[in-house]
């Protein structure tokens, strides 16, 4: 009997502590809602857990607390009180957020912009969804689960099914494996030596300097490709801005007419020469002029060939002879 009037005792003893906390945590909660402040409203798709009396806070600090949570357009509406003397921003985010696995929920506003106006009474900010802890913890049930079957799937028989056609393969082609290892050590022996192409161009420095003058070499030149099309960038600017002979030919119209005009006046011209008209066109296209300074270049020819035949005395008599 002592025994179960000790137990009763005890019991009775921790349901009246919890009652009495219970009275005290929601009279520190009331006394909260009666406090001086100002409402602020924001809509969430889910608030994960949150309930009415949860703490606001900012940068970590309390400035509040949930005050009513209700359904609004396939949303849920969430109802804050802030103090007086926080500013909650026009800008400002609210998000729901969690203190640790097991922790209590609470609802995080950031500062907004410094320049932002402070929002009024039953005000509305806006909102960030963070993802759902629950779905998260979901997710991570299903890849626990998922690598346990993977594990439970590599034991016993099935690995042996695994690395017994491999386990094969090598006892099978033990000295051709055997061999190909030496080969590749011997290789890579040669290779640490700087034998061989790639031995040198490993530990070469000759090789090295030689592909870093090389490149060298590309960069100069494409340092003066740079600086031609520079120059080639400035001569077609001063070609458009007028400047110098092609330019004033591409750009000034009265230039451009007098090329052109000079160029029908030489077509003109051509073609009269092309059809036998003046002294040009008959020189070039007419026969008879051809003919009579052949004919009078054989003239000379025989007339300086009977000059010769009488002598210099007689040649001098007949220029004399002709004076008078």
């Amino acid at each position: 009997m002592k025994k179960n009037s000790l137990e009763t005792r005890v019991g009775m003893f921790v349901g009246m502590a919890l009652i009495a906390a219970f009275v005290i945590l929601e009279t520190v909660g009331g006394l909260e809602m009666f406090k001086r402040g100002y409402r602020v409203h924001a809509y969430f798709n889910s608030v994960q857990e949150l309930t009415v009396g949860a703490p606001v806070k900012m940068a970590g600090v309390p400035v509040g607390r949930v005050e009513k949570i209700a359904f609004a357009d396939n949303r849920v509406k969430v109802t804050m009180k802030i103090d007086p003397s926080v500013p909650v921003k026009t800008d400002s985010k609210a998000t729901i957020k969690f203190t640790g696995l097991m922790g209590q929920n609470f609802v995080a506003i950031d500062f907004g912009s410094p320049d932002a106006p402070r929002v009024e009474n039953d005000a509305t900010i806006s909102s960030a969804e963070l993802p759902d802890f629950a779905a998260l913890m979901t997710k991570l049930d299903n890849v626990a689960a998922g690598v346990e079957n993977l594990t439970k799937s590599f034991t016993g028989e099935k690995i042996d099914n695994l690395l017994g056609p491999l386990v094969d393969f090598v006892k099978q082609n033990r000295e051709p494996l055997s061999d190909t290892i030496q080969n590749l050590r011997t290789i890579s022996g040669q290779i640490s030596e700087g034998k061989g192409t790639v031995g040198k161009l490993i530990f070469d420095d000759a090789l090295y300097n030689s592909a870093l003058a090389t490149v060298t070499n590309i960069q100069d030149a494409a340092g003066e490709a740079r600086l031609a099309v520079t120059d080639a960038r400035k001569i077609v600017d001063r070609i458009n801005a007028g400047e110098g002979s092609l330019g004033k030919l591409l750009t000034q119209e009265s230039i451009y007419n007098d090329v052109a005009a000079s160029a029908a006046n030489l077509r003109e011209i051509l073609e009269k020469v092309n059809q036998g008209h003046g002294t040009v066109g008959k020189l070039i296209n007419d026969d008879t002029l051809f003919r009579n300074a052949k004919v009078t270049l054989q003239k000379v020819d025989k007339a300086t060939e009977g000059l010769e035949d009488q002598g210099p005395l007689s040649v001098l008599g007949i220029a004399v002879g002709s004076l008078f």
